[in-house]
């Protein structure tokens, strides 16, 4: 076993709270779990020596460290910082049909209903998922009433100084018919190491927008997951970005429990010099009727590593299910690497599925032609790499964050050289 893996049990084993029983079965779990190798089937392509001589340590709160401002947003914001809720940053004033506690702040009978919810729908398979249930402080709860509409996004930012821990939680319910949009931002300085992982259960004909924006670069090292269960004529829009940086591992899981639920996941990532991004996403289409159109694309650099695993597996019972799982990638340079395995699995006989992936360079007769125009090489790239990943962003529901992340993704561009 991994001596980064024995410590954190061991810090598991230390902590006494409301979620001991919880705690428990994790570290029992962990220490039943073999540290990953490249033998490892989900780990082949990802070592985790980024890990194991991280010396990130967990850190008081930085009152300095603030969420990126984005324009016209105004979300309603739920701020962490190096691992504790910063109440002082988050939004006290909610609207009608919200409700959002921590977990230590419960009556007893409450809490025993939180630990029912607590990881039953993120996976046991997931290794930095158990390590989460382990070490993390608190837990979220966030509540949409049944009908209620919350025009305003929720926020959650995680804020890490420069060599921090951090391992935080959030529970998301949302009651039939109920809709809302919830974006999750890791924001870290450097040297940092993170798990951060988000349960939604969708009920009856709930919407749920979702973001997941992993932008951390450089030395972090960020181990997360965003897991979801949909229910009859429920529908989710997911939209993930990621840079890479020392190690970015994200997991996803979507569950389709009800009949007739719908399921969108557009990703996408940037790499350059020696980042590594690693996106395993899993369907489980286990009732008849669901559709889910996943579409991920992504753009590596220099000696940049991706990862991509995508499976989608339809039950026997999941009749008349619609689903389709597309990666397309470009490679900038030689040294470039991506690692795709898109996957279907399926037990049903009335199913319409199709799933592919593509890997290519830049078409250099064509930067080439521009440079001849007098645009610039750098300024080239940006014009023939930016429609591939636009169309995804043209996609995202909500304008403020189209044109937010805009820009962010141009200036990646213009870092990102042809090699």
């Amino acid at each position: 076993m991994s001596e980064w893996l024995s410590n954190a049990i061991a810090r598991g084993q230390g902590i006494s709270d409301w979620l001991t029983p919880k705690r428990a079965e994790a570290v029992a779990q962990l220490a039943q779990t073999p540290w990953p190798t490249r033998k490892t089937e989900a780990w082949r392509y990802t070592p985790l020596r980024s890990v194991e001589r991280s010396a990130a340590k967990v850190m008081a709160p930085d009152s300095a460290l603030t969420p990126v401002s984005i324009n016209d947003l105004n979300a309603i914001e739920l701020v962490f910082v190096n691992g504790q809720f910063d109440r002082q940053q988050s939004t006290a004033q909610l609207p009608a049909g919200l409700s959002i506690h921590l977990g230590s702040e419960l009556a007893q009978a409450d809490q025993g209903q939180a630990l029912v919810q607590f990881s039953a729908i993120k996976p046991a398979r997931h290794l930095f998922g158990l390590v989460n249930d382990a070490l993390v402080e608190d837990v979220i709860l966030i509540r949409v009433e049944a009908g209620a509409n919350i025009a305003q996004p929720i926020r959650i930012s995680s804020l890490l100084s420069a060599g921090a821990e951090s391992h935080t939680r959030v529970l998301v319910r949302l009651e039939n018919e109920a809709r809302a949009t919830i974006i999750e931002d890791v924001q870290a300085q450097g040297d940092s190491l993170s798990t951060a992982f988000v349960e939604y259960d969708i009920a009856d004909e709930a919407h749920l927008e979702h973001y997941r924006f992993a932008l951390q670069t450089d030395t972090n090292v960020s181990l997360g997951g965003s897991h979801f269960k949909l229910n009859n004529k429920s529908t989710m829009h997911s939209t993930i970005v990621g840079f890479g940086c020392d190690l970015s591992r994200l997991d996803t899981d979507i569950i389709h429990a009800g009949e007739h639920a719908d399921a969108k996941l557009n990703a996408m990532y940037l790499l350059d010099g020696k980042e590594l991004f690693d996106l395993h996403a899993t369907v489980e289409h286990a009732m008849p009727n669901g559709t889910t159109e996943e579409n991920v694309r992504g753009i590596v650099a220099d000696r940049a590593r991706a990862v991509f695993n995508g499976r989608i597996h339809i039950h026997r019972d999941a009749q008349k299910t619609l689903a389709e799982l597309n990666n397309r990638n470009l490679l900038m340079s030689d040294k470039a690497e991506i690692n795709t395995k898109p996957e279907l699995e399926i037990y049903a006989d009335d199913v319409r599925c199709a799933h592919g992936a593509t890997v290519a360079e830049i078409d250099k007769q064509a930067l080439y032609y521009l440079q001849t125009r007098g645009v610039s090489r750098s300024r080239a790239q940006v014009m023939l790499n930016f429609g591939f990943i636009n169309e995804l962003i043209d996609l995202m529901p909500n304008e403020a964050l189209a044109e937010w992340i805009r820009p962010i993704i141009r200036e990646r561009f213009a870092q990102m050289e042809v090699k």
